[in-house]
Order: C-alpha cells, then structure tokens, then sequence
C-alpha cells in the first residue's frame, strides 16, 4: 500500500494503533477518516461495550527490556512505565533492564516465579529469549511480545509492533515522488542503514528498494551506520567523500542521524535532502525548523511499549479492544509506519523521543 492509501486505527485506551492482521506496511499523510455508521452492522459483543478504561480486577504486569543505551530503548522504558500509571489497577513489575542474554533470562524467571499476571517482554534477541518466553506461557502467564519478535508462536499470546518492512517503503515513497516531481532522472540515492546483518535492517532495505522501483528509481550505495552517533557521522563522511553529487539519502535510525546530521553540517553540503527513521523528537525540531537537510522522517514509534502495557491489562482482566467486535485482543498488531514531513509535524511532536 502506498502513502496515498488511508489507513484505519483502532482505539486502544486512547492510542490509536494499526491492526496487523488487517493493515500492513500502510503509510499515510492524512489522518484516518471516521468510519461511516452502517445499520446492518452486528451489535457489539459484551467486552466490547465500552468501560475498558475503568478500574477492573488488579493485574500486577511484569516488564522486561534491554538497557537504555539508545534513546529509542530509553522512550520504550518511559512509555511502559507512563502507561502503566494511567490504570488504578495495575501494578508495574519492571525488572532491571540489561544487554545480556542471561541476564534478560533470569529477570524473567524471577517474574515467572512472583506469579505475574501478564508480561511485557522486549527481547535482546527474540530467538535467545523464546524458551523464557515459551515458559511464561506454559506457566499460564500471558505473554506480550514487543517489537523483536519469538520464533514460536506459542511462546506470546499477542505481538505488537513496528512495520520495518513498511519504513522503508515510506521513505521510498517519499524519496521517489520527490524527485520525480523535480524531474531528476538517474538519481544517485544513498543508504544509511542501522545493523545490516539484523532482520529488520534488511527488512527496512527491501521496502526502500521496492518503493524506489515503483519510479524507476534505485539505491547507488548503502552502508550500515550500527546505530550509533559515532558511526553515523564516520559513515555519512566516507559517503559523502565519494560521491561529490548526491540528491537524496535515507538514514534508517534518527538515533545514528545526529551524527550523520553532523557530518553533512562539518563537510557545507546542502544539494540533496534526507529522510530519516523512527521519529525522534531532534528530528521532528529539524524538519519543522526547515533550515537544513533533513525534510521527513518515517516512524517506528517507542509508543508501541504504552499499547503493549495496555494490551497487557486489556488480556490479563479477559477484555477485548472496545472498537473490535471480537472479545479477545488479536493476536498481532503491526503498528503503521507514517511519514513525518513539515506540514503534519506538529501532530506527532509529542510522541517523539530524544535521542
């Protein structure tokens, strides 16, 4: 789908959230038309009458998450926490958050062992995790898989998270109907990516690819930056050292982007303009600023750690999402990845993240 494709939330405590099993690698500038009112439409099932929102049965929920090393990692920290005070009746459990494997492991062994009514788990690495994960829920505590996702289903009982494919796709989009409409032909499009050995990195590479194609269009270099500011600005220097005419980049981490922001600010280069990825708060200042490269961002929101907490309570109390007819919280929920440019900035500006 294309960013001209409207797309349709769904309310969750007061988040509006894509639904992954009916809205993927959507992108879109407009906000979501109100669904039109249809009098055939079945009667809403008893979970879904409303009141989701008042205090229900007490649900203690357990949290687990890397180390804030990242400002990305840090809002997802923030976000869950912030989420969980909004509910009287819900007692957050964090567990000290760490970049070690075993570590995760035996901070979730420890919720496991108090009983939890639910866990909220992002993963350093979704496959080194699952058999924790798997134990959880064989223990019968329901599992809430953020971001980074368990190999076996049966290790979570809902997904929800970010659509790196869709990211991509976006800023393509945005790249390509950019330049088309400046007549640029034989663009040279350079590449920062984070991790190029992760999953959601080559995920994030094949949407830009993908939508770029759409317009003729295609990546000239790529290299990967490691999500660092340190990395992002040696990198951006070595790219931009061999390519004396550039008319586009797309960096994938707004987090690596202050230091590729800096580079391009240290070499006086101003020809071509940038897209970054996930929708920091640094980035959204930039591109509503409009006084240098940087004209969008593409999201992958830190926000997605307050509906994980939310979805938490919504399971653990037996509720399903008061706009859905069904009883239950779905079993995947990918979040849409929007493009942030100058004329809605403001509208996100409170949901970015300092990096």
């Amino acid at each position: 789908m294309t960013e001209n494709v409207a797309r349709r939330g769904f309310l969750l405590g007061g988040a509006v959230i894509g639904a992954g099993a009916l809205v993927t690698a959507c992108t879109s500038n407009e906000p979501a038309a109100p669904a039109a009112a249809a009098s055939s439409a079945p009667a809403p099932a008893p979970a879904a009458t409303g009141g989701n929102e008042a205090p229900g049965e007490k649900v203690v929920i357990g949290f687990s998450a890397p180390a804030a090393d990242h400002g990305w990692i840090a809002a997802i920290a923030k976000n869950a926490e912030t989420a969980a005070k909004q509910y009287s009746d819900v007692e957050f459990k964090p567990v000290e958050p760490t970049n070690d494997i075993n570590a995760q492991i035996s901070a979730v062994e420890s919720l496991i062992a108090a009983k939890v009514a639910a866990l909220v788990i992002l993963p350093n690495d979704g496959q080194q995790l699952n058999q924790i994960a798997r134990q959880a829920s064989d223990a019968g505590i329901p599992v809430i898989n953020l971001d980074r996702v368990f190999p076996d289903k049966l290790s979570y009982r809902t997904w929800i998270g970010g659509d790196n494919y869709g990211m991509g796709v976006a800023a393509g989009h945005y790249i390509g109907k950019t330049l088309k409409d400046k007549g640029v032909s034989n663009p040279v499009i350079l590449e920062i990516q984070g991790i190029a050995t992760l999953p959601l990195t080559q995920d994030r590479s094949k949407g830009f690819e993908d939508a770029l194609k759409t317009y003729g269009f295609s990546v000239t270099a790529k290299q990967d930056a490691q999500f660092t500011v340190e990395s992002g600005t040696k990198v951006a220097a070595n790219l931009m050292q061999a390519h004396k005419k550039i008319d586009a980049i797309w960096n994938h981490d707004d987090d690596q982007g202050i230091g590729v922001l800096a580079a391009i600010k240290e070499a006086g280069r101003d020809e071509f303009f940038m897209v970054g990825g996930a929708g920091s708060a640094n980035a959204m200042r930039d591109i509503k600023a409009d006084n240098g490269v940087l004209k969008a961002t593409v999201t992958y929101s830190p926000t997605m750690a307050s509906s994980a907490i939310k979805l938490a309570r919504l399971i653990a109390q037996g509720k399903g999402m008061s706009d859905l007819t069904e009883n239950q919280v779905p079993q995947s929920i990918t979040l849409a990845s929007e493009t942030i440019t100058k004329e809605n900035v403001d509208t996100y500006l409170p949901l970015g993240f300092e990096s």
